[in-house]
């Protein structure tokens, strides 16, 4: 069989188009509202196509099965088919036979809840407050009744005229009796007969057979189908894009089948405890709890209705009822809490404002089959917006993952002054990584954004300072957490669609008061802000990291070493100075402030910290290192901590003198680590 993505990559590179410009904000809406038209005229084709593909990623997993047991392509599509659709067939038939045995019943069923009814009434009234509050208020009201009515006097019989003749009442006549009329049909013909027991079943029957057709060929298409979604999504990169949906599609069968798994155990499972019980026609719930599941949060408690009120209309108690509860509540439970988390983790993916709206969304769209089909169809909605460009904002607005990365969240929160929800999103990222990692990868990151904004002047000094007394409260805040990975916790079953997240990296060592030299006890390092105030939240950050790891430092605003203020500088017992800057392009002004404290300290080394230096920068480290003219260039917290600590153990009892102050900075400049932004 031709590879059907030949046409596509043998195209020469002009003939691919290329990706257009993005949508405006009307474009986006009218072509919005032209889908959802789309989907609600087109609902007769759309709904049929929708539960084939749904079925497609449920049976996918069984016809490649059936293809390793050496069966051929269109042989396993068709067993595959016929297999669900006997499965589908069974139970509609179960379907249909216990709603026939609940019709037959439901006189009973209303007889006993009519006597449940009028026993409550009867007991909530008769011989309470209620009654005899009742009975006084009326007999009050009669007798206001009579008090204020003055009596009327009789009207007096009209008096005969003398000599008149009376003459007796004559008889009023009957009125006419209306004429009944009675229309008869004739008797219906076999044809109308035949008509009337056909015409129910034609809809659900055309529907099933669109869905049969549709299956097959999404399933023996399947590949074909991908490369023109390849084709249309993302041809300019084939190796990613394929990769992508392979995943995507995988993961949506691997998802949908556990589902169904799932559904189908909790359906068996409430079916059988409902039929200890004894509530009549338990598989008709079963089926039905395992087919509203697919709806999450609100399924199963609207599966549980029904056997509930049966319940009533059955037992002459209320037992039944509560046995009815505690069932569908434990099991849900059990399945929610327990059997999903183990196999593919606590979350589908949507947050649970997606998951309410897609399903009012999907209900009023298309009725009630829209309503079970809400959440599989949000999935691959979302699926789609994770690994198509052009459809991320589906992720966006649907998807459960955070609405800003971690660093644009630090950012906006430190801009608007909230050190809790800051400090709160930190304990959050340290119950899974260290303090070093938590200042790298989201703080370090923050403030690069801040700095970004204040280089093109959208951040004036007052906002600037508020973040800096915001990021100070935030220290105070984790001052508390040592710099550790903390316990190993019991992994998630099942990765995130991105994949297994990376381990983290430990942090650098804590070094003991006794293991370092005496002159480097107390607070041998400066941690000196390059230029403002953004650079001085910096240098705290990094004067708490090494007091974590056992060195002191004290932090300097930039105008203590300014050329006035430097010769009063208290530099007792300085054995290391450590530059902050966040702007990457500071060479000129960290040279100048490099001169100015080598002229007030010569034998101190200088570490420049250029924290949102990449190392993909052109010159890199190497051209940082020439340009500022320091002892070393740290491109993140984690390089700074650690090139300290190598120089205080290298200045430890028993060892040569640092080694780094000898070979000042070549082998920094050959291969210098660097942790990009």
């Amino acid at each position: 069989m031709p590879n059907p993505a030949a046409p596509i990559t043998a195209l020469p590179r002009a003939q691919v188009p290329a990706a257009g410009r993005p949508f405006s904000a009307p474009e986006t809406l009218i072509i919005g509202a032209l889908v959802v038209a789309a989907l609600y005229v087109g609902r007769e084709v759309f709904v049929p196509l929708a539960l084939a593909t749904l079925l497609g990623f449920v049976l996918a997993p069984l016809v490649r099965l059936l293809r390793r047991f050496r069966l051929g392509r269109v042989s396993s599509v068709l067993v595959a088919v016929v297999l669900a659709f006997a499965v589908i067939g069974g139970l509609g038939a179960v379907i249909g036979s216990q709603v026939a045995h609940l019709a037959g019943n439901l006189p009973e069923y209303q007889a006993t809840i009519a006597r449940k009814l009028s026993a409550l009434r009867g007991s909530a009234t008769e011989g309470g407050i209620v009654e005899h509050a009742s009975s006084l208020l009326k007999n009050f009201g009669d007798e206001v009744k009579k008090t204020g009515e003055p009596a009327a006097p009789a009207a007096p019989a009209p008096a005969a005229a003398p000599g008149a003749h009376i003459s007796p009442p004559q008889a009023q006549p009957e009125p006419q009796k209306p004429i009944p009329v009675e229309i008869q049909e004739p008797p219906p013909t076999p044809l109308q007969v035949v008509q009337s027991l056909i015409a129910p079943l034609l809809s659900p029957l055309a529907t099933t057979g669109v869905v049969i057709i549709f299956l097959i060929f999404i399933l023996l298409q399947r590949e074909d189908l991908r490369d023109r979604f390849i084709r249309l999504a993302g041809s300019h990169d084939l190796q990613r894009t394929t990769t992508a949906l392979d995943d995507a599609a995988a993961r949506l069968s691997r998802y949908f089948l556990m589902q169904s798994a799932i559904n189908a155990c909790f359906g068996v499972i409430v079916g059988g405890g409902l039929w200890l019980i004894g509530v009549p026609n338990p598989a008709l719930w079963g089926i039905l709890g395992a087919l509203l599941r697919f709806v999450p949060y609100v399924g199963a408690p609207i599966a549980a209705i029904f056997p509930a009120a049966l319940a009533i209309a059955v037992d002459p108690g209320w037992s039944m009822l509560l046995w009815t509860a505690v069932l569908f509540l434990v099991t849900e439970l059990v399945m929610g809490q327990v059997v999903e988390p183990l196999l593919y983790g606590h979350s589908t993916g949507l947050s649970a404002v997606a998951v309410v709206v897609s399903a009012a969304f999907w209900t009023w769209l298309w009725g009630p089959i829209g309503l079970l089909l809400s959440t599989p169809l949000t999935v691959c909605l979302v699926v789609l917006g994770r690994h198509v460009e052009h459809l991320q904002f589906l992720d966006v607005m649907l998807g459960d993952r955070p609405a800003l990365a971690p660093e644009e969240s630090f950012y906006q929160r430190v801009l608007a002054g909230d050190s809790d929800e800051v400090a709160e999103q930190a304990e959050a990222f340290l119950a899974t990584n260290s303090l070093t990692a938590y200042y790298d990868e989201v703080a370090r990151k923050g403030l690069a954004l801040a700095q970004l904004d204040a280089s093109r002047e959208a951040l004036d000094e007052e906002r600037r300072q508020r973040i800096k007394e915001t990021i100070d409260e935030v220290i105070d805040d984790l001052s508390d957490h040592e710099d550790v990975l903390p316990a190993p916790k019991r992994a998630a079953a099942a990765d995130d669609d991105d994949g297994a997240a990376a381990a983290p990296t430990p942090p650098p060592p804590v070094l003991r008061s006794e293991e370092l030299a005496p002159e480097w006890r107390g607070e041998p390092v400066l941690c000196i802000a390059g230029r403002g105030t953004l650079d001085l939240a910096a240098a705290a950050m990094l004067a708490q990291l090494l007091e974590k790891h056992g060195i002191g430092a004290r932090t300097l605003p930039t105008q203590a070493v300014s050329a006035s203020n430097l010769p009063l500088l208290d530099t007792t017992g300085v054995r290391m100075i450590c530059l902050s800057y966040l702007d990457a392009g500071s060479f000129t002004h960290a040279r100048f402030l490099a001169r100015r404290l080598r002229r007030r300290l010569p034998s101190v080394p200088i570490v420049v910290g250029l924290l949102t230096l990449a190392a993909q920068d052109e010159g890199g480290p190497a051209k940082a290192l020439t340009a500022t003219g320091a002892d070393h260039i740290a491109a993140s917290f984690r390089e700074a901590v650690e090139h300290v600590l190598h120089a205080a153990q290298d200045a430890a009892p028993g060892k040569p003198a640092a080694q780094s102050q000898q070979e000042p900075s070549a082998p920094a400049a050959a291969d210098p680590k660097v942790i990009a932004v």
